[in-house]
């Protein structure tokens, strides 16, 4: 089944609106701003979860590897 699509109104600056006309036909450029906006708003979801990743590391105990696979382990043995 197809993404359901919905029209969306908002405001472009010109000279990547001019840009867009003059590099995409009409009937590809709902495509190409699609693919972008996926590329963008996944950065940006990868970028978030990095700072969290960066917050939570400076408050973490520190393990050695053998100490983690040894956690592991244990966990997936409760399983």
């Amino acid at each position: 089944m197809g993404n359901a699509l919905k029209k969306v109104n908002f405001f472009i600056e010109e000279d990547v609106r001019q840009e867009l006309e003059r590099l995409i036909p009409s009937g590809q450029r709902a495509k190409v701003i699609n693919e972008a906006l996926r590329r963008e708003l996944l950065r940006v979801k990868r970028e978030k979860v990095t700072e969290k990743l960066m917050s939570l590391k400076s408050k973490g105990v520190l393990m050695t590897k053998h100490e983690i696979v040894k956690a592991l382990r244990k966990d997936r043995s409760r399983l």
